[in-house]
C-alpha cells in the first residue's frame, strides 16, 4: 500500500486525517521504524503500526489529535512488567509521531469592498480557502482577488447556493445595511462555524429587530458575531480587518482571546 497516495486522495476529497509513523523502535516491537498508518475521523485506518493494543492506543490518540488539530510524539513501553507501560509482553519500546492533516478552512467574504479586501490580503497568509461574493464585477474580479474564488451574482442567491460546513467562516460586509440584512437571512440558515456581520450597535439592533419581525428566531440570531471583531479600537479598513480575523482565529482555534501578558513580577 502506498500511504502517500492514500493521503493525497484523502486531501483531494477534503478529509481530515492523521498519519502515525513509528520514528523509533527498540527491542522487540510489532513493527519497526518508518511504519505508517493513516487514521480517519471515523476511526477507520489504512496501513498498520503493529495491530493489537498498541495500534488501538495510537488510533485513539490520533483521533484526539485530529479533533484538536495538534501533532504529537508518543512513547510506548511494550512490557507489562514495567511502570507506565502497555499490557504487552513484547518487551520493546516505540515512539510514534502523529501528524495531523486537516482540510483548509473556508472564508466566505460577502462583499468586495474595502474591509473585505483588507481581510483578503491578510487572510492570504493564514491558509484559508477564500470566496468573494458580490453583485458588482468592478469590485469582485480575479484581478482584485487573484487568490480567491470570485462569484459575481445576486448576493443572496449566490450564498444560498454555496456549500458550507463546520469549517466555514462567513463575513458579511456589503455596500449597505439592506444588502447585509438580506445576506444574513441566508447565512444564519447555513452550516458554519462563524458568521459575522459588520455594523454599528445601532445598525445591528435594527437589523436583528427587522429579522425577528420576519420570523427569524432569536436562537439563530445569537449565532451571529455582530458588531463584528474584537475591541481593538479599529478605525481603518486594515485595522478593522485585523480585529475581525483575530475574532475568527479565536473561534477557529477554540481560544480565549485574552491577553497572554504575565501579571506581577517574574520570579
Amino acid at each position: 500500500m502506498n500511504i502517500f497516495a492514500e493521503a493525497l486522495n484523502a486531501e483531494r476529497e477534503g478529509k481530515n486525517f492523521a498519519i502515525a509513523t513509528i520514528i523509533k523502535s527498540e527491542g522487540s516491537a510489532p513493527r519497526h521504524e518508518n511504519s505508517k498508518m493513516i487514521i480517519f475521523e471515523d476511526g477507520s485506518i489504512k496501513g498498520t503500526v503493529g495491530g493489537g493494543i498498541l495500534e488501538k492506543k495510537v488510533i485513539m490518540e490520533s483521533l484526539e489529535c485530529i479533533k484538536n488539530g495538534r501533532t504529537k510524539v508518543l512513547k510506548f513501553v511494550l512490557d507489562s512488567k514495567k511502570e507506565n507501560s502497555l499490557p504487552m509482553i513484547c518487551g520493546g519500546e516505540v515512539e510514534v509521531f502523529i501528524e495531523v492533516f486537516k482540510k483548509r478552512a473556508k472564508l466566505i467574504l460577502i462583499g468586495g469592498g474595502h474591509v473585505n479586501f483588507a481581510i483578503y490580503n491578510f487572510a492570504k497568509h493564514l491558509h484559508f480557502d477564500m470566496v468573494i461574493i458580490d453583485d458588482r464585477e468592478e469590485w469582485a474580479n480575479t484581478e482584485r482577488f487573484p487568490e480567491a474564488e470570485v462569484i459575481v451574482d445576486n448576493i443572496s442567491r449566490a450564498l444560498d447556493g454555496y456549500s458550507t460546513d463546520q469549517n466555514t467562516f462567513i463575513v458579511i460586509a456589503t455596500r449597505g445595511h439592506l444588502f447585509d440584512r438580506e445576506a444574513l437571512k441566508i447565512a444564519i440558515n447555513k452550516t458554519a462555524k462563524y458568521i459575522g456581520m459588520i455594523g454599528s450597535r445601532k445598525k445591528v439592533k435594527e437589523t436583528f429587530e427587522a429579522l425577528k419581525k420576519e420570523g427569524i428566531e432569536q436562537e439563530k440570531l445569537n449565532r451571529v458575531y455582530s458588531p463584528i471583531g474584537l475591541d481593538l479600537g479599529a478605525e481603518t479598513p486594515e485595522e478593522i480587518a485585523i480585529s475581525i480575523l483575530a475574532e475568527i482565529l479565536k473561534v477557529k482555534n477554540n481560544a480565549t482571546g485574552k491577553s497572554m501578558k504575565l501579571e506581577g513580577e517574574a520570579e
